[in-house]
């Protein structure tokens, strides 16, 4: 097997020497305009361009040291590179922010503004795009997704930058939180991570959702009290979804909190998975934003020394019992791809 040169020298970029992915996330865009917004008690439209900038500045200063990769968003992050330590790859978000609220089906759309080529321009050594997707819509919403998709691929391969395709599972009028949703997330995941397997996508990573929610998984820390699976059955989830796979997978923290999120990576690593990593953002950093509400960068950046670098640490540590991303393709180093 091999890959293009771009491609692997992109994937090699965001990967740390074991080539395992320890990426921090910071391409929230509405949701964290909003979050500081509530900090602060003012309205969202009183959070600027200047306060969205420098509070990923403050993040990726502070926190890409201790990371593989930091994945930005270039409609306020492209400042914010100047910031990125040095040996850290870049990943840059080229979906549209907000769109999953704009009608049925959750259409997905992208910037504008910009192409793979000109995300590459900016500093991106990968591309990465959000999609909301259930594997039991309506064929008509699903073909305009797929197809959405492909085109994202062929971009990619042109350009040859590596494409990290993220899906979030939902249905519609459903709590997404709440246990009847839970139960059926293991079958939106595994049918997800299968078909965007398929080579005629121009998938390279998959960046996915733990296939349960931990809130429902009885004998976790992080069990609320209504049990849908036991560890021993939240474990055979997480097999069942990644013996789908034919790419390379990632986990996301999803908003959950970092005490959860390690305690998830935890239960994959005794299910004994090939994954090949994570893309953790507001699990890292995500309580530093009423400090920074509050107090201002200089609060923030004291706040990540402290709390936000023990947060990536907590997380690299649990990291290491991944697989690096190229022992996917049967192989022991990323040069055996040439």
């Amino acid at each position: 097997m091999k890959i293009s040169e771009g491609k692997r020298k992109g994937m090699e970029a965001v990967s740390n020497q074991d080539g395992v992915i320890a990426a921090a996330a910071m391409d929230q865009r509405g949701s964290l305009q909003k979050a500081i917004a509530q900090g602060r008690g003012v309205d969202p439209k009183q959070v600027t361009t200047a306060d969205m900038t420098e509070f990923k500045t403050a993040v990726a200063r502070v926190l890409t040291p201790h990371a593989s990769a930091i994945l930005l968003d270039p409609e306020y992050s492209l400042p914010s590179l100047k910031a990125v330590a040095k040996g850290c790859g870049v990943l840059l978000a080229y979906e549209k922010s907000g769109y999953d609220k704009t009608g049925p089906g959750r259409l997905p759309d992208l910037l504008p503004e910009y192409s793979v080529r000109r995300l590459a321009e900016a500093g991106a050594d990968c591309i990465k795009v959000l999609m909301y997707y259930s594997p039991f819509d309506p064929p008509a919403v699903n073909d305009i997704k797929h197809a959405f998709i492909e085109r994202i691929g062929a971009e990619c391969a042109a350009v040859d930058a590596p494409f990290f395709l993220e899906f979030i599972g939902y249905e519609e009028g459903k709590d997404e939180q709440g246990p009847e949703f839970a139960a059926k997330k293991p079958e939106i995941v595994t049918k997800s991570m299968e078909e965007f397997s398929k080579d005629r996508y121009g998938v390279d990573v998959l960046k996915v959702e733990v296939p349960v929610n931990m809130a429902y998984v009885e004998g976790t820390r992080g069990f609320k009290g209504t049990k849908v699976w036991t560890k021993a059955q939240a474990k055979a989830e997480f097999q069942k979804a990644a013996s789908v796979a034919r790419r390379p997978f990632i986990y996301l923290s999803a908003g959950v909190s970092n005490e959860v999120f390690t305690e998830t990576l935890e239960l994959v690593a005794e299910s004994g998975v090939n994954w090949s990593g994570v893309l953790c953002g507001r699990a890292t950093w995500k309580d530093g934003v009423p400090v920074y509400a509050k107090g201002g960068v200089k609060a923030l950046e004291d706040w990540l020394a402290d709390q936000g670098v023990k947060n990536i640490q907590a997380v690299n540590e649990r990291v290491k019992a991944a697989k690096p991303w190229y022992s996917f393709y049967g192989v022991e180093s990323a040069a055996a791809l040439r």
